[in-house]
């Protein structure tokens, strides 16, 4: 039986070093000597700089400014995106209705020579009833005084029964779609007689 007694003979043992680079107790990378030394040497890093109470505020406002513009300019972007909206349905439903002023204007002739009846007459209400709840709207009654942004002046006379430019006969009627004017009602305008005596005498 060989025992091992701490002796001169100890010293020819031999050393045993464990070169595994995962320690099997902890779990960790072990490191070499060189790697601790180095990192001995390193120069600790450096604590970071406490943040002042009115950095910390300065820091915020600016924040909530950005947050303040950023919101501003959505809302604005949604605005215009809704108002592009609405001047395209606009745009649209003028270009319809104004391709339907000629059968208007074929039914308003129909009427006024008695031949609007039976069927034609509902047809005809159903069309004009769905025109209405679109907007449209005419205009362009004998008496009117004469605009020359709403009416289309035809015939030209002077009479003594007026006292401004007045629209005597409707020609045609004029359509609008809300404050948008379709079309202008042609019409034959008056002005008042003593109108060229004024102008001769100039």
């Amino acid at each position: 039986m060989n025992t091992r007694e701490n002796g001169p003979d100890t010293q020819d043992e031999p050393v045993i070093r464990d070169n595994r680079k995962i320690d099997p107790e902890t779990g960790q990378a072990r490191r070499t000597d060189a790697e601790q030394a180095e990192q001995a040497a390193a120069p600790a890093a450096p604590a970071p700089a406490p943040v002042g109470d009115g950095d910390l505020h300065s820091q915020v406002a600016e924040r909530t400014a950005d947050l303040q513009r950023l919101q501003a300019e959505y809302t604005n972007y949604r605005r215009r995106v809704e108002r592009d909206r609405i001047v395209v349905r606009e745009q649209a439903v003028a270009g319809a209705l104004s391709e339907l002023l000629p059968v208007l204007d074929d039914i308003g002739r129909a009427r006024d020579h008695g031949e609007l009846t039976g069927g034609f007459a509902k047809v005809a209400e159903s069309l004009e009833g769905a025109l209405t709840k679109l907007g449209l709207s005419s205009f362009g009654v004998k008496g009117d005084p004469f605009d020359p942004t709403i009416h289309e002046a035809l015939m030209h006379s002077y009479s003594t029964e007026v006292t401004e430019p007045t629209a005597i006969e409707v020609l045609q009627l004029g359509y609008r779609m809300g404050e948008r004017v379709l079309r202008p009602a042609r019409v034959a305008v008056a002005e008042p007689e003593d109108a060229p005596a004024s102008e001769d005498d100039n």
